[in-house]
C-alpha cells in the first residue's frame, strides 16, 4: 500500500525554496521558516511562480515529486516534468478506449452515477440533521430527481446522453446548494455555480478546492502511468487534463463541497476575506487561502474505510487508489471499474 504524504503548498510571495541534504526548506527574507525530509513530500504546489533551485527541481524529477505551478486563485499554470516512466501499453490501452465511445462509455456511467450518489448522499445528510430547514421541500425534491436519473444514467446509449443528465442533476443539486449553509448567510449567498470568474465568495472556496483537488489527481494518474490529458467522459481539448477532470467528478461533493460549506459554517472563513472587483469578480485573501489548505491538509489525514477495498486508508490516497483501480481495469484485471461511494 503506498504511504499517504503531505503536499508543500507555497503561497508566499517572497518564498525561497532549496534542498538541504536530505530535506526540503522554504525560506522567505533569508530567513528558514519550513524544513521537512525529501521523503515526507509527494508534491510541491506553488501559488505563482516561486523560486525553486536547480538542484531542488533535479531531486524531484529524479524521485517523482511533483512540482506544480497554479495562479493565487488556483488555476493550472504549468507542471515540472522528469523522465516519462509510464507503462505505454497502459497508455496505448487508454487512448483506444478513448477512441470508442461504448468503451469510453462503460467507464463515465459509473463515474457519474457515483457522483449523483455522492451529490445525493450530501443532500440526504442535510436532510436527517436539519429537519426544519426553511427549504427542505426543495432538497426532497433534488433528492427524488437525482434519484431517478440514477436510472437513466445506467440505461444511456451515448456520451452526449450521459451528459445531459450529468447537467440535469448538477443543476438541481447546485440549485438547493444553499440550504447547506447554515451559518453567515448573508454574506455567503449561493445561487448557481459560477466558474471562470466565480462571481461570490462561496463559488470562488468551491474553484479553488476543486483546482488543487484537479491537481492531486492529476499526479496520481500521472504516477500509476496513465495519460491525465486523455478521458472518456470530458472532451479532449488542448491543455485539459480530461482524465483528471473525470475521476474527480466522484470526489466534487466529498472532497471540495464539504471543505466549502464546513470553513463557512464553521466560520473559518469570513466575508471580510474576499474581495470583488470591478469586473464582479471575487477573489480570496492570503488568510482565506490558507484557511482552505490547512483544512484540505487535515481533511486528507482522515481515516476512511475504503468501500469496493474494504481496508483502512487516509482520505487523501483516494486519488491513488482510484487510479489505480481505473488502471488495473484498463489493462483487463478487474471486469468493471469501480467509483469512489460516500458511505
Amino acid at each position: 500500500m503506498k504511504k499517504h504524504l503531505n503536499t508543500l503548498f507555497i503561497t508566499t510571495d517572497d518564498a525561497y525554496i532549496r534542498k538541504e541534504r536530505e530535506t526540503f526548506v522554504v525560506e522567505v527574507n533569508n530567513e528558514k521558516v519550513f524544513q521537512a525530509p525529501t521523503h515526507s513530500i509527494e508534491n510541491i504546489v506553488c501559488f505563482g511562480f516561486k523560486t525553486l533551485t536547480p538542484a531542488l527541481m533535479a531531486y524531484c524529477a529524479e524521485n517523482n515529486v511533483g512540482i506544480s505551478y497554479l495562479s493565487e486563485n488556483g488555476k493550472f499554470l504549468a507542471r515540472v516534468y522528469g523522465e516519462q516512466k509510464g507503462n505505454v501499453l497502459l497508455r496505448k490501452a487508454q487512448y483506444a478506449i478513448a477512441d470508442d465511445e461504448f468503451h469510453s462509455l462503460e467507464i463515465a456511467k459509473p463515474i457519474i452515477a457515483a457522483k449523483v450518489t455522492n451529490y445525493r448522499s450530501l443532500l440526504m445528510r442535510h436532510q436527517r440533521n436539519h429537519p426544519d430547514c426553511p427549504d427542505i421541500e426543495a432538497v426532497s425534491i433534488a433528492v427524488d430527481t437525482m434519484g431517478k436519473r440514477l436510472t437513466n444514467i445506467q440505461q444511456c446509449i451515448s456520451l452526449n446522453e450521459l451528459r445531459g443528465y450529468e447537467g440535469e442533476c448538477a443543476t438541481q443539486y447546485f440549485g438547493v446548494l444553499s440550504s447547506l449553509i447554515t451559518a453567515q448567510q448573508e454574506d455567503f449567498i449561493f445561487t448557481q455555480r459560477s466558474k471562470r470568474p466565480p462571481l461570490d465568495p462561496a463559488n470562488a472556496l468551491l474553484s479553488f478546492v476543486y483546482a488543487i483537488l484537479a491537481n492531486d489527481i492529476r499526479s496520481a494518474l500521472e504516477t500509476v502511468g496513465l495519460d491525465p490529458q486523455v478521458g472518456f467522459l470530458h472532451q479532449l481539448r488542448p491543455g485539459r487534463p480530461s482524465l483528471a477532470l473525470d475521476l474527480m467528478e466522484e470526489f466534487r461533493a466529498y472532497l471540495g463541497d464539504r471543505i466549502m460549506l464546513n470553513l463557512i459554517n464553521l466560520r473559518q472563513v469570513a466575508k471580510k476575506d474576499f474581495e470583488i472587483r470591478e469586473s464582479g469578480e471575487v477573489r480570496m485573501s492570503d488568510d482565506a487561502r490558507k484557511a482552505l489548505l490547512n483544512a484540505y491538509q487535515k481533511r486528507k489525514q482522515e481515516e476512511i474505510t475504503h468501500p469496493f477495498l474494504n481496508e483502512k486508508m487516509t482520505i487523501g490516497l483516494l486519488p491513488h487508489i482510484q487510479a489505480q483501480l481505473l488502471a488495473r481495469y484498463i489493462r483487463g484485471d478487474i471486469s468493471d471499474y469501480p467509483p469512489f461511494y460516500i458511505k
